[in-house]
Formats: structure tokens, C-alpha cells, sequence
């Protein structure tokens, strides 16, 4: 809503427009054209409007986009607003009345300001002719948001003072109190510090309710009433935390470059920028928010960010992401100077950085542990990062489903997604690749629509990854190098090194050892902002084989004794079957074949389906090579079916070619079969995508738009779509989607 008086920025001024229509949305980075379709409502016409209105810095995603509808859209907001002006004065009042009731929160108070003034509702028969509004059993419903914006902006200020007032009047009850003071704030003539007071105390019960879209409204309101400039100040910095709470982050970043907020611009920074100046951002935010009330000079109540512990877990989480994991040693410092315990993974990571294995794991251990359902949802995704380096990914996945859960109850949007990211590594290592990736691509939207690029940027290299899986060459590298193009650029090192994991492990899959090994070297060679010691470290397996078959194993060896080391202290049963596995590979001759047998057995209390199939892969082939048939036939068969469940055809070939070696039938490949009882479960989650929107009819360039992927890898997944399923064009596959065969 348009604020009765100058908002609290100072009043927002449209960019400097480029032509109208000059850039098309399409050519937008993706998480700018998803959040630009979000600002306008979903409208195409208005997105093209804002497009071209957006500056340089805007369009690349450098500088907030504009939140008010009339600096995005101002030629198509000024079309609903000569509809609404051309109709009656007496249907432009109920209208408005409507339109102030609903937006930018409802209040529901409409029908009873409609008794309280007896107003007439006939004149709203003008609206419904015309197309503009009709009647509801609440009350009034509008054509669309845009025609509800022109209907209180067409009103005069008094007028949308007077009819404030009478829903503020007739707004009762205790759980009525925020939006009554939304209300008189919104009627206010100017600046008043009792009016301020009033609805930063509603602002504080909404954020206690879990709804911060309403809190920042109600904070936004508060600070452009408020006399006193260092309160003032005070109350931004709560709103832009409120707005990025929302998923609002467009006016999160306007409002923390208005206000004193070193937190929120760490938060902001930690998501959106450089995670490098998050990490310091965060440390002030954390020695602000330690200072008691009585000891500050503005006096004005708590840092509206968070505590000091919410803010070390986010310094901790700044560490994780630019993969300078050193820095954890200044933070648990700044723990110690606040008084506090060092909070969520900072304590277990810093101690793992010192080489402190066994403290680090009864840090790790104790952190995972507070993981129980109802929890805060910042201690929740703590316990799924702890309980993921422990090597428990079935703990891991509880923890981050409870971070989403407990993140959307209390309004916190961006949390939701940012569990997603760490879910991923989960469902991947226990053999869920496909829920993992429809998780994962859903979350990409979400981290783009509420302006998370750096954890798109994540979720980008963890797609490269379920790519490689699958053996899907095309995607994989296109993927890595989006995620690959942003992390550089932005000092991320968690997504850069997981992209260079992905290609990795894609050559490893399609056995180019030689790359595979190289590019692990790389990784280990790389630092902060640009690989990851943790990554380096859950890479060690794949590295050893790699390095294995290329007979160069001097570094490799050390690699392992390190990654043993973390396996016994730990005492993960994945993280020792792989340690065996590394130990066989290193081991020439019959002696390996002990070595494997370990690794199985490991395997068994495990839940890395995917690594004990490849582990029976690699023992099957030793066991081929030493000419055992019958063991070598079983372990084979074994893990050829574990691969194709997975829909990993590249690692099934593997398995085939060492039957064929072995002289033992293989069985048809996926391709040989043709479609039977729902033959879309063979693709993966994109494919299934990607197969639906072609049968409704978009084309390439348009699915490719909605997915953020070029035109010609939309080609290459319709091809591969085909060839799973056994048909040869689009009219087959709306047939085949038609007859129900999907899920």
C-alpha cells in the first residue's frame, strides 16, 4: 500500500528507464526475472513494462529491484486507474473502502465498517458491470491485484484517511490490536511518537506470530512516524529483518541501506552477496546484539536481527559457504568475548579445523542431537549440517524436513529453502537421486523468487551433481558451470567445490580416471572461495579410485589416512566402508579382496546405497581380474540392478562391461525395453518436468526460460525423454502422458 504520508525511505524515485520493452524478461538472470514476475503479480505485460524500466545494476541483479507497483509498472498500473476513475464516486468509495481492507494484509473488517456507516453497497453493481470488482460472501473480491492497487491509489489522501480511521474504529479484540494500529498508522496526519510506539509494539506481537510480511509493514509504518532519528533507525533495521524473514528481499536491501543494521546486511550479504563480508557484518552484528539494553545509547530494546547466538550460527554458516573454515576460530572467540557458548556447528567445526577430531565429533554429536520436531528452525538446520559431517544422513534428512516445517509455521520463507539445500546431500547418499532432485529443483524457485542467489547458486552445483549421477554429461557441465560462474564471482567455495565434485565424479562414472583425478587435485589444491576442505574431504573416496586406476596413488594414500582418521573417530558405518574401499583400492593383488569384504559388511549398517553399489562394482571387477567367476558374477549382478533402480545407466554400463568381460549375460539395457505400466517412472524428476511441459505445448525456448537452462540442453533432455521411453516424437509423448501413465 502506498503510505498516507512520504514512506520512511525518504520516498522512492523510479530508476531511470530504459526504453519500454527494450530488454525482454527472458534476458533477465533467472533469479531476476522470477522475482520481477513476483513484484508484478505474475503479470507477463507488467514484467515486460518493468524490464525495461529496471537500471544496469538492477538487471544483473547488483542493486534491490523497486517494491512499489507504480516505479515497476507505471503505464500498466495508469490503466486501472482510468478504469476506476471512470466510474461512479459513490462505487469508487466502496471500492476503496474494500481495497484498504485487503491490502497489503487483510484485516477483515470491511462488512463490519459497511454497518458501522450504514454504507450503501448498490453502487458496487457499476464495478461488476464493468468488469472491475464483484461481490463476495466477505465482502469484495477484485479482478486482479492491479485493479485493488488502483482503486485505494485513485483516492484521494483524505479519503483514505477518513476510511482508515472507520476500519480502525471498528476493530475490536485483543487479536485485533496489530491491525487496528496498521490502521491508525495508515491514518495518521504525520509524525507522532505515540502512533510509532503503538504500532512498533504490533509489529513485535506479529513477528511473536509468525508473521513477518505483516511485522515489516507494521515496523515500515512505526519508523515513518517516529520523531526520534536513532529509533527510527532502530525500527528499519527491524523491518528490512522482517522483509527478509518474508522473502521480501528486494525491500529487505532497500531498507538495511537506510538504516544502522549490521546484522540484517550480514544475513543479506550471507544469501544474497559476498559470504566473505557476511562473516564480518555477522561478527558486529553478534558483539552489537551481546551489548545489554541498559549499556546501549540508543536504549531502544534488542537488535532486531536476532540474539548473538543466531548470529554467530549465521557467522558459522558464512565460514561453511566461502569454505574459509579458519574463520570459525574468530568467531568461537566472539562467542567467548559475549559470553556465550559457541553456538550451532561453530564449536565442532572449529575444533575440526585444529585437527581436534575427537572434540570436534562430541561438539558435532551434541549439536546433531537437537533435532527434535517444534524446534527453532536455526538450531534445526544446525543439527541436519552437524549430523550430515558425522556422516548420519537419515538424522540429517529429519533434522532439515523439521527446519523447513518449523521455518514455514513462523512465516520464515527463506529458511524453508535453505533446509532444502543440505536435504539434497541426504537424499542423495541414501538412494533417493530423484526425490532429491524434484526437492532440489523446487527449491532452486524458491531461493530465486526470494532473491537467495547464493542459494540458488548451491542448489545449482547439487543438481550437477544428480546429473552426474544419472550419467547426464549435458546437464551436468551446464549446470557446474552457472554454480560454478557465481561462486567465483561471489566467494563461495561450498557451491564451487561441489561443482567440481560433479564433473568429477561424471568422468569417474564414464571412466575418464585421468580427468576424474585432475579435477580432485584441483579441488584439494583450491582455497577459500574457491574449493572446500569439507567437500575435499567427502570427495577422498572418489579421488582414491580415481587416482587408483590412473596407478598414481602417493597423494591419494595420504588423502585416505587423513579421511580414516575422521572415520574411526567418528565411527560412521559409510565412512568406514569407504575407508576399507579406499584401503582395498590402495592394496594390490588378493590382499585387496579382504579389504572389500570389510567394506560390504560396513555397508550393511549404512544407509550410502549408492556407494555400496559401487563398492560392489569394484569388487566384482577385482574379483573377475583374480579369475573367482561365480563371486565375481553375483557381486556384479548385484550392483548392476542397484544402478539401474537409481536410473544411473552410465555406472550401469560399467557393471555390463564387466560381465561381458566376465562372458556372462548382462540382460537388456533400460533403452531395450519398451514403455509398459508407468513408463514415466524411468525419467529422472527434470526429464518428468521437461516431458509435461513439452506435451502441453511450450516449446523449447519457453520451457527453457522457466527452467533457466539453454534452448539446446532442453533439446538434449527431450531426446534422452524419448529414448527412455521408447517413442520417437511429441505426439507420442502426449499420447503416452494422456493415457495416465505417469505419476
Amino acid at each position: 500500500m502506498t503510505p498516507v504520508n512520504p514512506p520512511p525511505l525518504g520516498g522512492t524515485s523510479a530508476p531511470a528507464p530504459a526504453s519500454p520493452g527494450a530488454r525482454p524478461v527472458a534476458a533477465l538472470p533467472e533469479g531476476v526475472r522470477v522475482r520481477v514476475l513476483r513484484l508484478v503479480h505474475g503479470d507477463p505485460r507488467a514484467a515486460v513494462e518493468a524490464a525495461g524500466r529496471l537500471t544496469e545494476r538492477q538487471a544483473a541483479g547488483l542493486d534491490p529491484l523497486p517494491v512499489e507497483p507504480v516505479d515497476l509498472a507505471p503505464r500498466r498500473l495508469s490503466a486501472h486507474r482510468r478504469e476506476v476513475r471512470e466510474l461512479p464516486d459513490a462505487t469508487r468509495l466502496v471500492l476503496l473502502l474494500a481495497a484498504a481492507d485487503q491490502y497489503p494484509v487483510a484485516t477483515h473488517a470491511f462488512q463490519r465498517a459497511v454497518a458501522a456507516v450504514r454504507l450503501d453497497l448498490r453502487p458496487l453493481e457499476e464495478a461488476e458491470a464493468a468488469g472491475v470488482a464483484y461481490a463476495t460472501a466477505g465482502g469484495v473480491g477484485f479482478r486482479d491485484a492491479w485493479t485493488r492497487i488502483a482503486a485505494y491509489e485513485t483516492a484521494s489522501p483524505a479519503d483514505r484517511r477518513d476510511v482508515h480511521r472507520l476500519l480502525a474504529r471498528v476493530l475490536h479484540g485483543p487479536a485485533e490490536t496489530p491491525r487496528r494500529a496498521w490502521h491508525r498508522g495508515a491514518g495518521a496526519l504525520g509524525p507522532s511518537g505515540r502512533l510509532a510506539a503503538e504500532l512498533a509494539a504490533a509489529a513485535a506481537a506479529a513477528r511473536a506470530a509468525g508473521d513477518p510480511a505483516f511485522a515489516r509493514a507494521l515496523a515500515e509504518r512505526a519508523a515513518a512516524l517516529c520523531p526520534d532519528p536513532r529509533a527510527r533507525l532502530l525500527l528499519l533495521a527491524g523491518a528490512a529483518a522482517d522483509a527478509w524473514r518474508a522473502g521480501e528481499t528486494d525491500r529487505s536491501r532497500t531498507l538495511a541501506a537506510h538504516a544502522d543494521a549490521d546484522a540484517v546486511t550480514g544475513v543479506l550479504a550471507l544469501r544474497t552477496g559476498s559470504a566473505g563480508e557476511a562473516f564480518d557484518a555477522l561478527l558486529a552484528g553478534a558483539a552489537r546484539a551481546a551489548v545489554p539494553r541498559t549499556a546501549r545509547a540508543d536504549r531502544a530494546g534488542p537488535a532486531p536481527a536476532g540474539s548473538a547466538a543466531h548470529l554467530l550460527a549465521r557467522a558459522a554458516e558464512a565460514a561453511v559457504y566461502t569454505g574459509d573454515l579458519r574463520r570459525c576460530r574468530e568467531a568461537v572467540q566472539a562467542a567467548r568475548q559475549c559470553g556465550i557458548d559457541p553456538p550451532g556447528v561453530l564449536g565442532g567445526l572449529a575444533a575440526a579445523v585444529d585437527g581436534r577430531y575427537e572434540d570436534a565429533r562430541d561438539l558435532l554429536e551434541a549439536t546433531a542431537g537437537r533435532c527434535g520436531p517444534g524446534g527453532d528452525p536455526t538450531d534445526l538446520l544446525h543439527a541436519g549440517i552437524a549430523a550430515l559431517l558425522l556422516g548420519d544422513h537419515t538424522r540429517a534428512a529429519t533434522a532439515v524436513v523439521r527446519t523447513a516445517a518449523a521455518a514455514r509455521a513462523r512465516g520464515v520463507t527463506v529458511l524453508a529453502s535453505q533446509a532444502l539445500e543440505f536435504r539434497a546431500y541426504a537424499d542423495f547418499w541414501t538412494g533417493r537421486p530423484h526425490a532429491a532432485e524434484a526437492a532440489a529443483l523446487d527449491a532452486l524457485h524458491q531461493a530465486y523468487a526470494t532473491g537467495q542467489d547464493n542459494g540458488a547458486c548451491h542448489l545449482q552445483a547439487a543438481l550437477a551433481m544428480f546429473a552426474a549421477l544419472t550419467g547426464d554429461g549435458t546437464l551436468c557441465r551446464e549446470r557446474a558451470a552457472a554454480a560454478r560462474s557465481h561462486a567465483l564471482a561471489h566467494g563461495l567455495g561450498l557451491p564451487a567445490a561441489l561443482a567440481q565434485w560433479a564433473l568429477a565424479f561424471l568422468d569417474l562414472g564414464n571412466g575418464r580416471y585421468d580427468d576424474a583425478a585432475a579435477r580432485l587435485r584441483a579441488l584439494a589444491a583450491a582455497g577459500p572461495g574457491h574449493g572446500h576442505r569439507a567437500v575435499r574431504h567427502l570427495a577422498t573416496p572418489h579421488y582414491v579410485e580415481a587416482a587408483a586406476r590412473t596407478g598414481d596413488t602417493r597423494v591419494a594414500s595420504a588423502a585416505h589416512a587423513d579421511y580414516d582418521r575422521w572415520a574411526r573417530v567418528v565411527g560412521s558405518p559409510d565412512d568406514l566402508a569407504l575407508s576399507a574401499r579406499c584401503r582395498a583400492l590402495l592394496t594390490p593383488g588378493p590382499d585387496a579382496l579382504a579389504h572389500y569384504a570389510t567394506a560390504l559388511a560396513l555397508h550393511a549398517d549404512g544407509d550410502r546405497v549408492f556407494e555400496r553399489a559401487r563398492t560392489e562394482l569394484l569388487f566384482g571387477s577385482a574379483l573377475r581380474r583374480l579369475r573367482r567367476r561365480k563371486e565375481a558374477r553375483d557381486r556384479l549382478h548385484s550392483a548392476l540392478q542397484a544402478f539401474e533402480s537409481f536410473g544411473a545407466p552410465h555406472c550401469a554400463e560399467g557393471a555390463r562391461a564387466e560381465l561381458r568381460a566376465l562372458g556372462a549375460p548382462a540382460g537388456p539395457t533400460r533403452a531395450d525395453v519398451r514403455p509398459t505400466t508407468r513408463a514415466t517412472s524411468r525419467l529422472t524428476a527434470q526429464q518428468l518436468l521437461i516431458a509435461r511441459m513439452a506435451a502441453d505445448g511450450a516449446t523449447n525456448r519457453e520451457i527453457a526460460a522457466r527452467l533457466a537452462l539453454s534452448p539446446r540442453t532442453i533439446d538434449h533432455h527431450l531426446r534422452g525423454v524419448f529414448t527412455r521411453l521408447g517413442i520417437r516424437s511429441r505426439i507420442d509423448l502426449v499420447r503416452l502422458l494422456a493415457d495416465g501413465d505417469g505419476p
